[in-house]
């Protein structure tokens, strides 16, 4: 498998790759950051959820290197999540849980697009985009489930 044939598919698994770093990096700061007794539930949550999107981070990482990509380092790194920044007002657990719904919808249709890209070329990157995008999808519903929630009792 040349790297030049899978070149697209290199750049999307970098993409996604850099995203999940960036979903890393908002999570431990809106972990953190959060203040509040409403707040608890959704900083542990974060908090929980870091190494599953480090590991996500790890396994893109290895699966561009394996199809002859290099991983990119940090003067790669392009952030993109304008709306899972920390919030001024750090009492605002909606507007976090509003941009880690983004995020995971980002994410969602990055691996969309990986697994359509990867259809008869590359399986084994298909398997592990389609794994990926189940995680996501299955945060992003607990997400969607706490913005329920939180809009009920505001």
């Amino acid at each position: 498998m040349s790297s030049d044939s899978n070149q697209d598919i290199i750049d999307a698994l970098a993409s996604a790759y850099n995203a999940e770093l960036e979903t890393v990096m908002n999570y431990i700061a809106n972990s953190i950051n959060l203040d509040g007794v409403r707040a608890k539930n959704i900083a542990a949550s974060l908090d929980a959820d870091i190494a599953e999107e480090l590991n996500h981070a790890q396994m893109l990482a290895k699966r561009i290197k394996t199809i002859g990509g290099t991983v990119p380092g940090s003067k790669g790194f392009n952030a993109q999540q304008a709306t899972l920044q920390p919030p001024t007002d750090t009492t605002d657990v909606i507007a976090v849980i509003k941009g880690v719904i983004d995020a995971e919808e980002s994410a969602i249709a990055g691996y969309e697009t990986l697994i359509r890209l990867c259809d008869g070329r590359d399986y084994a990157t298909q398997d592990l985009a389609i794994q990926l995008l189940t995680d996501e999808q299955e945060h992003r519903r607990e997400f969607v489930g706490f913005l329920k929630e939180y809009e009920k009792g505001a």
